[in-house]
């Protein structure tokens, strides 16, 4: 909270200073919405039909020189369940671009920066840059929203134009910080004592030919957490290590646009739940989205989305009998298919629905909370209205 204080008074400072010789732009954002999971706690309580839905947001750009920048987002954010309610700081960076070698555009981020590597993970704090307010969470997991938004530390971005396309490389090293709430969710209620990232390194490179109707990526990730027991607690020391392989595609036409990735993640657990206790999976899925524009002011969407917990059990039965029942074999998958509807009733206003259908809870958040397990279904759905407005 100290730092999100400090990014408001500080952006404050450079905005009263900005008339002089306009080094500093801004923009904001306000979005609300009403929203409702019914036969799961994914994202409203009971069935209930609620106003979780908020997003207000304020960027702005100082620029020190032609080549050196500050860059940041101050959010505060309500998605119900998915997501910690509050004031967050999403990022605040410096931007150093560097002198051209051979004829590439190089780009260096230096604080907490923003997740560059995947096909929305640069826009999906954005709410006028989502096609969904819920995005495909085999890859955009809302549990893990704040850790893969960005990271504390460096990312390197280098770009070249060429007569073969154009073509986009990122490198980046980090670590983001939990919090209690964070820490709970992942582990259980039960769990007192402190986990941390300890770093998140992460590569991708996309190709886009010159017509620009196409963009190709790949990305790589490979993180590591630990958890420090406390004195009293049910829990023991533990780590995790997770890596994680995805491809990337988007199609635009004139009136049409597709967009697909597909993800494979492998994850070692060690430690945590016993002095003993070992568990290696590898995760897999990914989604296919496609928005038709009927016109200048309305287009619709469908999207198909699909993620396993583990690909040796795709059924979730080991997952059943591994827990002693404790967890239904449902909570080993989930499919989910949506549809969609916008409106952009006036310039920077738009009016956004969407509902999903979902068989299975591989993808809901507190995966071993009890109560996660009682209220949730096996098939569920959830729905969203959102009006927004940006500047």
């Amino acid at each position: 909270m100290k730092l999100v204080t400090f990014s408001i008074v500080l952006f404050a400072a450079f905005a009263c200073q900005s008339s002089r010789a306009d080094p500093f732009s801004w923009h904001g954002y306000i979005s609300q919405g009403l929203t409702q999971s019914v036969n799961s706690n994914f994202i409203t309580d009971n069935n209930d039909i609620s106003t979780s839905l908020t997003e207000l947001g304020l960027n702005g750009r100082y620029r020190f020189g032609a080549s050196l920048s500050l860059v940041g987002q101050v959010e505060y954010l309500d998605g119900g369940n998915r997501f910690e309610q509050g004031l967050r700081l999403d990022y605040l960076f410096l931007d150093w671009r560097l002198p051209q070698i051979e004829k590439w555009q190089t780009h260096v981020h230096v604080g907490r920066f923003k997740n560059r590597h995947w096909l929305y993970s640069a826009t999906r704090d954005v709410p006028q840059t989502r096609a969904t307010a819920i995005l495909p969470q085999s890859v955009y997991f809302d549990g893990f929203r704040d850790i893969a938004l960005g990271s504390d530390g460096v990312l390197v971005q280098l770009t070249r134009a060429t007569t073969n396309g154009n073509w986009e490389v990122n490198w980046s090293y980090g670590k983001t910080p939990l919090n209690q709430a964070q820490t709970r969710s992942f582990l259980g209620g039960t769990a007192m004592g402190e986990a941390n990232q300890d770093f998140v390194h992460q590569f991708s490179a996309y190709w886009q030919p010159q017509s620009m109707n196409w963009r190709f990526g790949a990305s790589w990730l490979q993180s590591a957490f630990t958890y420090h027991a406390a004195p009293v607690d049910n829990l023991v020391d533990g780590e995790v290590d997770i890596t994680r392989a995805m491809l990337s595609m988007i199609y635009f036409s004139e009136s049409w646009e597709l967009s697909a990735e597909v993800i494979r993640e492998h994850q070692q657990d060690t430690g945590g739940y016993g002095l003993n206790y070992y568990n290696e999976r590898t995760g897999q899925g990914g989604y296919v989205q496609w928005r038709y524009l009927f016109n200048d002011k309305f287009s619709g969407l469908l999207s198909y989305d699909t993620y396993v917990l583990d690909k040796d059990d795709p059924d979730g039965t080991q997952l059943m009998l591994e827990s002693g029942g404790a967890i239904p074999a449902y909570f080993g998958y989930e499919d989910t298919y949506a549809v969609g509807l916008r409106w952009d009733i006036a310039p920077n206003w738009r009016l956004q629905a969407e509902h999903h259908w979902v068989d299975g809870a591989g993808r809901v958040t507190g995966l071993l909370n009890p109560r996660t397990q009682a209220t949730t279904k096996e098939d569920w759905r959830m729905w969203a209205l959102q009006l927004m407005y940006w500047f």
